[in-house]
């Protein structure tokens, strides 16, 4: 029995809910697949999750004045409950799938995610919703319920870790260099 696009469960959500959820979709992916590291189908498990937490609440959710901000939140605190729930210390792969990229440079791409997946959850939230998301100080803390001050200290720690992971290796690979 073949469906057509308009049928079925997702197509009797709101109409502003479905637009909703095909724009901001691929940026919540996005966000989430730095969140973890590079684990594409966790990613994918994360936006399904955080659009599900929003349907249930979109006739309170489409009134707030940033219902993008809302659904980021709503993404990053799902992701910090999956890692607080996981019993498993499961670990990312680094064989990822060949597809098509538009970077011109993907071993920095991979460089970073792997820097990123040895950070711990907290701070790699931190650095995603601080510099990907490109988000104040304050409005990070709010997304995290930190303190500002926590916020700057989680980055500062982060970035220099993550410089001390990566050492001369970014620098040679934005040159154009091979790793080490």
């Amino acid at each position: 029995m073949k469906h057509s696009p308009t049928s079925g469960p997702a197509a009797s959500g709101p109409p502003d809910f479905l637009e909703f959820a095909a724009a901001r979709g691929g940026h919540l992916f996005k966000t989430a697949y730095l969140l973890t590291g590079g684990d594409r189908h966790l990613a994918e498990d994360l936006v399904q999750e955080a659009l599900s937490r929003l349907f249930v609440r979109w006739r309170r959710v489409r009134k707030v004045e940033n219902p993008a901000g809302y659904a980021q939140t709503v993404l990053v605190n799902a992701f910090l409950s999956l890692r607080r729930r996981r019993s498993s210390s499961e670990r990312v792969t680094f064989e990822f799938p060949e597809v098509a990229v538009t970077d011109t440079d993907p071993t920095l791409r991979l460089t970073l995610l792997r820097a990123l997946q040895d950070l711990s959850t907290s701070d790699r939230a931190v650095l995603v919703l601080r510099y990907w998301e490109d988000r104040s100080v304050e409005e990070t803390a709010a997304a995290l319920q930190l303190s500002p001050t926590a916020v700057r200290s989680r980055a500062h720690r982060a970035l220099n870790r993550m410089r001390a992971l990566l050492g001369d290796s970014l620098a040679d690979q934005a040159a154009g260099g091979s790793p080490r």
